[in-house]
């Protein structure tokens, strides 16, 4: 079962006092089951986002902590800050991560919310999917007036909190607790000074857009519906909230965004279209800041993309793809940015568990297979061959993809690269999963048999473990025969002076297949459901038969490009 992981973010209306902020992580930090990943403090914003994660009742937990340590220690009587706020704990969001539902975070939140109001007596809005009204769904809804009209607000019927008092509290003010997807604050840094300037470029992009004037004027009258409410000309990008700001610290106007859609807004769009919207006013980006930490996928798409603007390959390690999205978007303007402090999968990933195999250096790995322990074994060195004969494969499609003269073809041969990634990426996991399956065989058979009951159940769990344990390496199996394809494809179409090394790459498929089939073979001699040993057993003599059939064909013209007079001769 996948272990349930939620990310929580609470914004602090404190971005200075650092013993506060401390305090407030303390907190957060002393909850078993949760991960602190993040602390980004702004001194004129006088705000800081916390983000951290971990099982959904514990991180539930910290953040009812985290609000009240706020509580205690912030009095936003005296709080003054460039970002919009109206509580001492401003907004307390909740982000399903990793085996858990939006419905279930909805209702995680709307439950810690109802803590909040009823137990601490702050008055509590609940906003995006956790809204119980439509108009509460947008934050800026939720906050409008701020904590300044936090008083007025509380008097008005129509803005009677979610949950707690509607009373106002001038110490903590209020909070918004919400259920939303993955949100990225991203800031584009200017060079100019001019709020006004700043602002004119966040309302050309944002979706709300600016007000609709008489005469289409700067200065013209705001036009109004029946209802008194004002019409707006759309920004031009969805999902994507922004305002403009000036920041005593840097010296600069950032224009700040909310991008709450990363699907159909993506980081890149966002910032190209910032780029563009102020070059049009005379204004010119000279990076960006994020603030709080990114999906992976978000990094990885941006570098992708601007890789492809260059009809460049995109077919390259993650860490390059990272490295071309840090430069292009230039998040290292104002300060350091490292991949391995900002992106969430990252962090989770060093939080949560040891070092993977996949993860040690190739001497790590040879070291760890010749010790005296039985695992990592064959199965696991299968795949780990599998995975450097398709990385040779995918080498030589970037090779190709770079050759002069066959800039036409750079698309071809980055959608092979691509392709190539992904199944090694695919066999790397699997060097961990065989020794994973061959571990729990293990641990199912030291379970306690002392008793019928008790044998029976171990002998189930083993059976099921040995299952796994087949299912393991022909996985591995059918992932690096689909392989095959891109190396045909470089031997006869790839950079002729790279033919040997997809060759090669065709011998270490080869040998993965046949390794894994062992692994399969010695496997299913313990197991007991015959109808399902004899079907994976059949299905995956048949990929050993192709595969041979293939590399067998791709040797054969590796020689015949290589050694031209014996294909002459019909040798």
């Amino acid at each position: 079962m996948v272990k349930k992981i939620l990310e929580c973010v609470p914004n602090f209306s404190e971005g200075r006092d650092m013993n506060i902020i401390r305090q407030i992580t303390d907190v957060i930090e002393a909850v078993e089951g949760v991960s602190l990943l993040n602390v980004d403090p702004g001194r004129d914003t006088n705000r800081t986002v916390v983000t951290f994660a971990g099982t959904p009742d514990e991180v539930c937990e910290a953040a009812f902590l985290a609000v009240k340590k706020a509580a205690e220690l912030i009095d936003m009587s005296k709080h003054r800050g460039a970002h919009p706020r109206m509580g001492a704990t401003d907004v307390c969001p909740l982000v399903p991560v990793r085996g858990i539902t939006m419905e279930e975070t909805v209702v995680l939140a709307r439950k810690l919310a109802e803590r909040i109001g009823n137990e601490l007596g702050i008055p509590v809005y609940c906003y995006e999917n956790a809204a119980f009204e439509e108009k509460r769904r947008d934050l800026a809804n939720c906050r409008a007036g701020e904590y300044e009209g936090l008083k007025k607000k509380l008097s008005d019927p129509a803005w009677k909190p979610d949950f707690g008092p509607a009373i106002f509290n001038p110490r903590s003010g209020a909070t918004a607790v919400g259920a939303r997807d993955f949100l990225i604050a991203f800031n584009v840094n200017l060079n100019t000074t001019s709020v006004r300037r700043a602002n004119a470029i966040a309302y050309d992009i944002r979706e709300k857009g600016r007000p609709m004037r008489e005469g289409n004027s700067l200065t013209g009258k705001i036009v109004k519906d029946k209802e008194g409410n004002p019409l707006m000309i759309p920004g031009s990008l969805k999902h994507v909230k922004a305002i403009g700001w000036y920041i005593e610290e840097y010296g600069i106007a950032q224009v700040s965004m909310n991008l709450t859609n990363i699907s159909e807004t993506p980081l890149h769009i966002a910032f190209d279209e910032a780029c563009r919207k102020a070059e049009a006013r005379g204004v010119r980006v000279t990076g960006s800041e994020l603030v709080g930490l990114i999906p992976l996928k978000a990094m990885l798409e941006a570098g992708r993309y601007y890789l492809e603007k260059q009809q460049r390959s995109s077919g390259v390690p993650d860490k390059e793809l990272i490295k071309i999205a840090v430069r292009s978007l230039g998040l290292n303007d104002i300060r350091p940015f490292n991949p391995e402090e900002k992106i969430i999968e990252y962090i989770l990933g060093r939080n949560e568990r040891k070092k993977k195999l996949k993860d040690l250096s190739l001497e790590e790995y040879m070291n760890k297979t010749a010790s005296e322990s039985p695992a990592p074994g064959g199965g696991s060195a299968s795949a780990y061959i599998g995975a450097l004969g398709s990385a040779l494969g995918t080498m030589v499609a970037n090779l190709s993809g770079h050759k002069r003269g066959w800039d036409e073809k750079w698309k071809e041969f980055s959608d092979w690269a691509c392709k190539g990634k992904e199944i090694q990426n695919r066999l790397l996991e699997l060097v961990d999963e065989d020794t994973d399956a061959y571990n729990k065989i293990i641990e199912a058979r030291s379970l306690p048999s002392e008793t019928e009951a008790l044998k029976q159940e171990r002998d189930k769990n083993i059976q099921e473990a040995v299952k796994q344990a087949v299912m393991v390496p022909f996985k591995v199996m059918e992932t690096a025969f689909s392989a095959f394809g891109l190396i045909r494809e470089m031997v006869e179409k790839g950079l002729p002076g790279s033919v040997t090394d997809a060759g090669v790459g065709a011998l270490a498929l080869l040998a993965c297949i046949k390794g894994a089939f062992l692994n399969i073979k010695i496997n299913a001699s313990g197991l007991r459901d015959e109808k399902f040993m004899k079907d994976i057993l059949m299905r995956a003599c048949d990929i050993e038969s192709k595969a041979m059939m293939e590399e067998d064909a791709i040797i054969k013209l590796v020689n015949s490009r290589i050694c031209p007079e014996k294909k002459q001769q019909g040798s």
